[in-house]
């Protein structure tokens, strides 16, 4: 890619530095849109000899890209974000896509595509750690600062992310424990 164009790819991914989720750190500050990536990228790593059926490279890629969409319109929390804010986000994410290089152009929107149907081994697995993290992020955060329902979605979120896998159906298991713990039951 030139010199140019990854600068200006990189000033628009920037702002997920600065773009925060609902949710907390483990010192009391939100999280940012790029530090969830981030983990995400990570616990796919830390995964990889799980899956040797999977094209892993590809499933980092799906962590590393899949809420660039967030740097136009920030983080919506799952459970406010309505139909209306997915197109728009989708809308504006794919203008963006269609700026950069043929090669990239294409790489990137036939990974949104893939990750959006779910369909493949690598789609499963990124969407499966999307969810893990955001509770594996709470379970880390202080209790004061959830909300009222994430203490009962905190344990059932995922479970149907993770029904493809054994493994993770076991990781969405110790999550859930960690969550039982923090709440005391």
């Amino acid at each position: 890619m030139e010199a140019r164009k990854i600068l200006d790819a990189l000033n628009v991914a920037e702002r997920l530095k600065d773009a925060t989720r609902h949710c907390y750190t483990k010192n009391g500050r939100h999280e940012s849109v790029a530090e969830h990536s981030w983990m995400m990228t990570l616990m796919a790593f830390f995964i990889k000899d799980e899956f040797p059926e999977a094209d892993m490279d590809k499933v980092i890629k799906m962590c590393i890209i899949h809420d660039l969409g967030e740097a136009f319109t920030g983080d919506i929390p799952t459970f406010d974000k309505t139909e209306a804010n997915e197109k728009n986000e989708e809308m504006l994410l794919n203008a963006w896509v269609n700026t950069l290089p043929e090669n990239y152009k294409a790489e990137m929107a036939a990974l949104f595509d893939e990750m959006s149907k779910r369909e493949t081994i690598e789609a499963k697995i990124y969407k499966a750690i999307d969810s893990l993290e955001a509770l594996i992020q709470h379970n880390i955060s202080d209790l004061s600062t959830w909300i009222p329902k994430e203490f009962e979605l905190n344990k059932t979120y995922a479970d149907d992310k993770v029904a493809f896998s054994d493994y993770l159906k076991e990781l969405r298991e110790e999550v859930r424990k960690d969550t039982l713990k923090k709440l005391g039951e």
